[in-house]
């Protein structure tokens, strides 16, 4: 990644769709609870990385503690946010099917604990600044281009409205 000197900002026109999907460790010796759980993380993410048509344009891995770990999303729309969740050839669905399967039997025990957080943001509802950073965040998404296209303060970049927006 080539870092942007100067400052600069996201790219994004119109609506932002984020994505917040994690995993809690609630029981650190139940590694055979946690770790597929993990791994389906990462499995799902690959396959998103391979067939960009599906609609994640980036996303970061972050940790919260040593218990809590999970990935903001960027996608490029919540109707392709809820296609793959319930695309029948994507792992997701596979994943899902076998919770279900579990929750159903009674047989997760707490040991492990998965979350996700939804939100669109609307076009004049998000603002984003970089200081000499490669594209990261709202950025790697959707692009970066100089503070000034957008507003040199915040109110300005909240204020901006891309012609996708009829702005």
């Amino acid at each position: 990644m080539s870092v942007e000197v100067g400052r600069t900002t996201a790219d994004a026109r119109g609506d932002v769709v984020v994505l917040l999907i994690g995993m809690r460790v609630n029981h650190f010796w139940a590694v055979h609870q946690w770790v597929p759980v993990m791994r389906a993380m990462f499995r799902m993410l690959a396959e998103l990385k391979r067939d960009p048509g599906r609609g994640l344009l980036s996303r970061v891995l972050l940790t919260a503690s040593p218990r809590t770990y999970y990935v903001v999303q960027y996608w490029e729309s919540k109707e392709k946010l809820y296609a793959y969740a319930t695309a029948p050839d994507a792992f997701h669905h596979e994943v899902w099917a076998k919770i279900n399967r579990l929750e159903r039997g009674g047989r997760l025990r707490g040991h492990v604990g998965i979350w996700h957080e939804t939100y669109v943001v609307p076009e004049g509802s998000y603002e984003a600044i970089y200081g000499d950073m490669p594209a990261f965040g709202l950025a790697a998404a959707h692009g970066q281009v100089p503070l000034g296209e957008r507003g040199r303060y915040a109110k300005d970049r909240f204020g901006y409205r891309s012609a996708a927006s009829g702005g």
